[in-house]
């Protein structure tokens, strides 16, 4: 029977030129948006292209940009260090803004950290004492453990053994408690240790009167004072070396000139100032590599629309009484088709995938606007991710097809359920709980399975759909449309068997 629904679909021409289309839809509107976006930087007066993303020891673009005091430490060791005291400034906050502030922030970060190098995006682990949330254990970007709570003064320590960085943290100096443990496989016999400070933006969220919200970021400064800071192991023994990692790159002027991060030593005392984050890029980097798939909608009404054709085009011809003479078991009939028009979609996504992405991501790159950086496992997910969202999709139409038994009404059915949503959810419209709720609820949370984006708790960052975050994980808004594609099959091979055709 699927060699026969096979043959009706490779026959009628329409609809394989429906799926061609489907395709070229995909693949030419997401070339037009890559050709369309263009890129550059200031360096003074002199325009220049953008500099390249950072890329953590993940593969995922990443912030890397404190003050570092720092000296080389060659083989095992450790830093200890009590910091005293934690103050910093936040510009032009609500409800006036009018005004710079004293405050923190509460993910402004200043501690103790031993890193591969200066290089942005190079391997590290940190202790760090926070302005809302106690004292953090962090490595490689991603990575985050609770200490205690509480605030300065609070002691602070970073072992080495090989490639295992051990952080601790004590009230007093002299009872430490472990805090965490991480193994950094690409950390150098001589890496970079010592004192760093930083703070990211701070955020806020406005509500529009009609839907949808407008986020802030303001730039915010940490300065931290350390004392009893002490090196164990072989080091250089020279004057502490002096850093701003990540430079001055997406910095104004005013933050350059009049808030730049340093170091003041006094005698024992360390106090240093900085911004900025250790943390993974989110949507404020860039494009990801799901927005070239711009023209995805599009293409899916093409798809929905044949596979609605692909059952209703029997009912209104008849024909359908000649399948189920064919074959007695209805379910076997409607289940062949099911697999049929699933498998087709599915390789007209792939395809349509597999050129799309890796295409208008170098024409994006050649306009110098640099694209979000996903590790590998994630590219293959995206690719995938997208046919399979196509092929479930045309199994959902082509079940409601079999319900409605009426063309029109199974393909405004289908894409009132499946693209509407998505586009309100996406477009700003709505506010982001209503927009998560659709997205959680309706066959949309498929679109889930693109997603680039990871929300993390110690990135302060506004976590919506229209910038590529979804309520549900990529494989659990799959499963959500799986089962809207399961109940509307199973509805309508239960009608086909109860009713004559």
């Amino acid at each position: 029977m699927i060699r026969a629904e096979w043959t009706k679909f490779r026959t009628v021409r329409g609809w394989v030129v429906g799926m061609a289309v489907s395709v070229l839809v995909i693949v030419l509107l997401g070339l037009l948006y890559a050709a369309g976006s263009h890129s550059s930087c200031m360096q003074g007066t002199k325009e220049v292209p953008c500099p390249a993303i950072p890329v953590g020891p993940g593969g995922e673009g990443v912030n890397d940009r404190f003050y570092f005091v720092h000296q080389p430490l060659t083989g095992d060791g450790s830093i200890t260090a009590r910091i005293t005291s934690m103050t910093g400034i936040i510009t032009y906050p609500p409800p006036n803004h009018d005004q710079i502030v004293k405050g923190l922030v509460p993910w402004a970060k200043a501690g103790i950290i031993v890193k591969e190098s200066t290089k942005q995006g190079s391997t590290y682990a940190a202790v760090t004492m926070t302005g809302g949330h106690g004292v953090r254990m962090q490595h490689d970007f991603t990575e985050d453990t609770a200490g205690r709570p509480g605030t300065a003064p609070r002691w602070l320590r970073l072992t080495r053994q090989g490639d295992t960085i051990t952080g601790y943290e004590s009230a007093d100096g002299a009872a430490w408690t472990q805090i965490g443990t991480a193994r950094l496989a690409g950390l150098p016999e001589t890496a970079q240790i010592g004192l760093f400070a930083n703070s990211p933006g701070d955020l806020t969220v406005k509500q529009q009167s009609l839907g949808g919200s407008i986020a802030q970021m303001r730039f915010t400064q940490t300065t931290a004072e350390f004392d009893h800071v002490t090196v164990q192991g072989e080091t250089s023994g020279s004057a502490w070396l002096r850093d701003e990692v990540g430079g001055t790159r997406n910095v104004t002027d005013w933050e350059k000139y009049h808030h730049p991060g340093g170091l003041v030593q006094s005698g024992d005392t360390f106090t240093v100032t900085g911004s900025g984050d250790i943390a993974p890029l989110g949507a404020e980097g860039g494009p990801t590599p799901a927005q070239t798939l711009t023209g995805l909608l599009a293409g899916l009404i093409v798809v929905i629309v044949v596979a609605v054709l692909f059952i209703t085009a029997e009912y209104r011809r008849g024909l359908i009484r000649t399948t189920l003479i064919a074959g007695p078991r209805r379910e076997r009939a409607l289940l062949a088709k099911a697999a049929v028009i699933g498998s087709v979609a599915f390789a007209a996504g792939l395809v349509a995938a597999a050129i799309v992405v890796p295409v208008s991501t170098a024409i994006l790159e050649g306009n110098g606007t640099h694209i979000l950086p996903v590790s590998a496992p994630t590219q293959v997910r995206l690719v995938l991710g997208t046919a399979a969202l196509v092929g479930i999709s045309a199994v959902f139409a082509l079940a409601l097809g079999a319900l409605f038994r009426r063309s029109a009404a199974a393909v405004v059915a289908a894409i009132a359920v499946i693209v509407v949503p998505q586009i309100l959810a996406t477009a700003s419209v709505l506010p982001m709980p209503a927009a998560q709720w659709l997205l959680r609820l309706t066959p949309a949370a498929g679109f889930a399975i693109q997603q680039t984006m990871i929300e993390y708790p110690q990135v302060p960052a506004y976590y919506a759909p229209s910038d590529g975050y979804y309520p549900l994980s990529p494989w659990g808004g799959m499963a959500v449309m799986c089962g809207y594609a399961a109940l509307a099959l199973a509805f309508a091979v239960h009608r086909l068997r109860r009713r004559d055709a």
